[in-house]
């Protein structure tokens, strides 16, 4: 079990919700599953702190291009594609590979690097 947390749900028009992190794994997939609205997910880890996960039919279900996703991704990696569709941002896997939740602050942290107002 990893530590409960938050996860932010970020959407390709630039809203976002800052959700609980269960800290259960078969919880922590459910909540991936309703946040981003799929039933596969693909993870892309942006540090050892932080991962992103989307929907892995995103480019294929004509979802719209997250900008904002993309753009997070771009700092951490040189960038080699976009990202489509609702993304959610959690923790990095803890030693038994289960992932991790953020702080809230954190979450706050990311959506400043992406330039999206949160007040």
């Amino acid at each position: 079990m990893s530590a409960a947390g938050f996860a932010l749900v970020l959407r390709p028009d630039a809203s976002f919700e800052i959700t609980e992190w269960p800290g259960d794994s078969t919880a922590n997939l459910r909540t991936l599953y309703t946040a981003i609205g799929c039933t596969h997910v693909d993870v892309v880890d942006l540090s050892p702190k932080v991962s992103m996960w989307l929907d892995d039919d995103g480019i294929h279900t004509g979802a719209p291009v997250n900008k904002w996703a993309t753009l997070l991704y771009a700092i951490t990696a040189p960038l080699h594609q976009n990202y489509y569709g609702t993304a959610v941002f959690t923790g990095g896997p803890d030693a038994q590979g289960d992932t991790t939740g953020l702080t809230r602050d954190s979450c706050d942290a990311l959506l400043e690097l992406a330039g999206i107002e949160t007040k």
